[in-house]
């Protein structure tokens, strides 16, 4: 392989070239000393192995060098700046992970008997009425595994609340066209159709293009607040009026819940349900190496058909609803198999009980003056496709870039070579070439003008014509450009060694 740094190794520095971990292996090498199994029969019905399965041989050193080398390669919001937009990859507070590590909170079953985990449920009960707190919502279901999966909850909550007034005839869910993915795909799994509402020249909602699609047939809307272009939705409290007064429900998006707690209540603006991603919002690991967590706030019409299982404060203590009978009597039924995910809640709890009601608005308040700040110093270079302040992540198009042959593409791989996450690309779909910046409230002013100094740089070099430098990003990361079109027809999913003189000369 021909080394294209100019170094004997092809290393740079202290950035190691990296090989695969089978291409490293050498037979019978191991790190371990292990005893010889006993001589027993064989029980595999003439099935057994008749060859080597391909494990990579190594030693103990050579294992834990690769693998601490290949996590010296990812970048993480502990190395640097997380521009993307949408998803809010929050920091992550060292004190929630020792709090989730502490007995009694680390090492709990689901099958522990009710008795045994008081403080557990105490502690889910506690992070419920916080959320209902914070977003005027009298009810919340904490089991949903993630936000898609409280989308689910939600919609199932709709439904079932319009069977059980014998409403059959409610098949459509209006979607806004610059909604997430997830919305138009969680109202057809739920069996409605789906109807795309324009927005206006202001990007929100186009109002009377709503209006006019409202009937008998229309169970309920799903509209992000603040939306996917970073906007919050002026005509929202007319938006669940007019819903309501059609017989339908208002489903809200809590994916940009951040940008607006202890500012806005979205049970004060008409909201009938509304998922929150912990992770986006109250900074629990994005996945967290498991199931992530979207609890779903609910409004008294819709409470009562929250899924099982659910806490309630009994003359015991606490406990939970898990039948279809007295309290949970209208539920839709069971979401999942437990209850929800602890490690999540207690990270949660940890976020909100150590910033306070005034941090967490502080929080979101820094959220939006960082994004506007981004927004305005990168509009003297770059393109916004609607006029206005934004809320917690900033967007611009591919206009800037005209005539200059480089592409959004193009301006992400070279943000690569300056050390920045590129920021989310060609999303949302409803702005062409689109650069949704999403900083946060986490990073300093010093962060962003560097951030803001390398995105100015890069566009004032794009209209200067300069295409085959950006052609050619990213120049200095361990792998260069893929030809990612290639990558995602023909796959190579499996390693597989290079053939010996013998068996390239068969």
């Amino acid at each position: 392989m021909s080394n294209p740094h100019g170094t004997i190794t092809g290393n740079r520095g202290l950035q190691l070239e990296e090989k695969l971990i089978f291409e490293q292996g050498v037979e019978g090498r191991c790190g371990v000393d292990l005893p010889d199994p006993p001589k027993v029969k064989s029980r595999m019905g003439g099935v057994e192995r008749r060859g080597p399965i391909g494990l990579p041989g190594l030693s103990e050193p050579q294992a834990i060098r690769h693998y601490t080398r290949l996590s010296q390669k990812n970048f993480a919001i502990d190395a640097g700046m997380y521009p993307l937009g949408s998803c809010t990859m929050k920091h992550n507070p060292r004190l929630n992970e020792k709090a989730v590590r502490m007995p009694g909170l680390g090492d709990l079953h689901p099958m522990q008997p009710v008795s045994t985990v008081q403080g557990a449920l105490a502690l889910i009960d506690t992070l419920a009425h916080w959320l209902k707190t914070l977003t005027g919502m009298p009810a919340v279901a904490m089991s949903p595994a993630a936000g898609a999966q409280g989308e689910l909850c939600g919609v199932m909550a709709i439904k079932a609340a319009h069977e059980a007034k014998g409403d059959h005839a409610r098949k459509v869910i209006l979607v806004p066209e610059s909604a997430h993915g997830t919305n138009p795909a969680t109202a057809a799994a739920c069996g409605y159709a789906v109807e795309a509402i324009p927005a206006n020249e202001r990007g929100r909602v186009d109002l009377d293009a709503f209006k006019k699609e409202l009937g008998p047939h229309v169970a309920g809307i799903m509209i992000t607040n603040p939306n996917t272009c970073g906007l919050f939705e002026n005509d929202i409290v007319e938006i669940g009026k007019a819903v309501h007064a059609a017989g339908g429900y208002f489903y809200c998006d809590g994916a940009n819940f951040n940008a607006i707690v202890g500012r806005v209540r979205p049970g004060d603006l008409g909201i009938d349900c509304m998922h929150i991603n912990l992770h986006k919002t109250f900074s629990t690991p994005h996945g967290g190496g498991g199931p992530g967590s979207g609890p779903v706030v609910l409004s008294a019409a819709l409470a009562p058909y929250a899924p099982l299982p659910f806490v309630v404060h009994g003359p015991n203590g606490f406990r939970l609803v898990e039948e279809a009978k007295g309290e949970g009597a209208k539920t839709f039924g069971r979401l999942k198999a437990f209850h929800g995910q602890m490690g999540m809640f207690v990270r949660a709890l940890a976020y909100m009980m150590s910033h306070g009601s005034d941090g967490m608005r502080q929080a979101s308040e820094d959220a939006v003056l960082n994004a506007n700040y981004v927004q305005a110093r990168l509009g003297e270079v770059m393109t916004a496709p609607f006029p206005g302040p934004c809320m917690h992540e900033a967007l611009f198009d591919d206009r800037f870039l005209n005539g200059s042959g480089v592409s959004t593409l193009d301006i992400a791989k070279a943000l690569i070579d300056e050390g920045f996450h590129p920021m989310t690309m060609y999303f949302p779909l409803v702005v062409h070439g689109a650069l949704l910046i999403e900083p946060t409230e986490s990073e300093t002013k010093e962060t962003l003008d560097q951030f803001i100094a390398v995105m100015r740089g890069l566009a004032e070099r794009a209209k200067k014509g300069d295409a085959d430098f950006f052609h050619h990003a990213p120049r200095l990361t361990p792998r260069r450009r893929l030809d990612e079109t290639l990558a995602a027809r023909k796959p190579v999913l499996r390693w597989r060694p290079a053939p010996t003189e013998r068996q390239a000369a068969e």
